[in-house]
This record gives structure tokens, sequence and C-alpha cells, in this order.
């Protein structure tokens, strides 16, 4: 099978994430709204957690995307993960929602979905301390990204955006 299908059964499981939350999601939906059989669906993953993983491992890739193209355009990799909240796109938000619920759903047990995820944060961590010479620095950074990024997919009240620049400022020194 093709790497379109492939996509198209990942399509598929992010469209069902979104309209209908993890409960919903079982191997035989997905393969249904994939227009493909269950044989179809297992011959590119074995188990429900190898597709969310999958799933979890092409939004890292599109969010690296971003960070290179945000790079491209002069901005740092410490810019990229403090943007504000109104850069996040709402199809974004909603799949690493769904993310985190997919993470629920395997109850602290690491797993396949979990590595999945742990693998995009230290990505991103790396990138940031190969940034920041200091990695008490580039640690800080992390932890305040991964704040609005959580405030956002929370839906929290959203800092003020003069406010949010003149926090990012001190935090990268300018």
């Amino acid at each position: 099978m093709s790497s379109d299908t492939r996509d198209r059964i990942l399509d598929a499981l992010e469209t069902m994430l979104l309209d209908h939350g993890m409960t919903k999601v079982t191997l035989d939906s997905v393969a249904a709204a994939a227009g493909v059989s269950k044989g179809g669906l297992l011959y590119h993953f074995k188990t429900k957690d190898a597709l969310v993983a999958a799933m979890v491992r092409r939004l890292a890739v599109q969010a690296d995307q971003q960070r290179a193209d945000a790079a491209e355009g002069g901005t740092s990799v410490a810019e990229w993960y403090l943007q504000p909240p109104d850069s996040i796109s709402e199809k974004e938000l909603a799949l690493y929602r769904s993310t985190l619920a997919a993470l629920r759903s395997v109850d602290g047990n690491s797993g396949e979905v979990q590595d999945a995820v742990v693998d995009m944060m230290q990505q991103w961590d790396e990138g940031l301390r190969t940034e920041i010479d200091d990695p008490v620095q580039a640690e800080i950074v992390r932890l305040v990204g991964d704040g609005i990024y959580l405030g956002a997919v929370l839906d929290l009240p959203a800092v003020d955006p003069e406010l949010h620049k003149r926090v990012v400022d001190r935090l990268l020194g300018r």
C-alpha cells in the first residue's frame, strides 16, 4: 500500500479525534472512515496505539516544518517555542488536545503513544539546548513555552500580547 493510503488513514484518525474524541476511535471505525479494509489499516498500523503514535509523529514532523519555516524567516527556535497562543491554529490545538486524550487513555503506562510524544518533546528540547548556551535558561524557555501551549490547549485566558512580548524579550535577553 502506498504512503497515500497511510496518510488517508491518519487523516481519518485526525478527523475522528476532532469530531468525536478518543472514545469513538476503533481500528474498524478508522478503516471505514479512510475507505480501506481493516486488513489494509493493519498493514500500516498493527495496533490502535501504533496508529495514534503515527499521528503524533506526523504532528511532530509538521511542527518541525513550521519551526524550520520560521527559522528561514529569521525566527529562532526559542522565539518559535514561545510564540503567542493566537499564532497556533485551531486545528493544531484540537489535534494536540486529542493527543493528550490519547495519552490519558494509556493510563500512565509507557507505550508507543507516550514514547512518540516524548520523542517529539525531546527533539524540541534539543533544539533549544543547541541554541541557548545556558542549560538552565534553555529549560526555563522550554517550561514557559510548554505553559503557553498548555494554556492555549486548555483555552485559558490569554496573556496580554504586550506582556507576552515583554516576557519573551526578557527570557531571550533582549
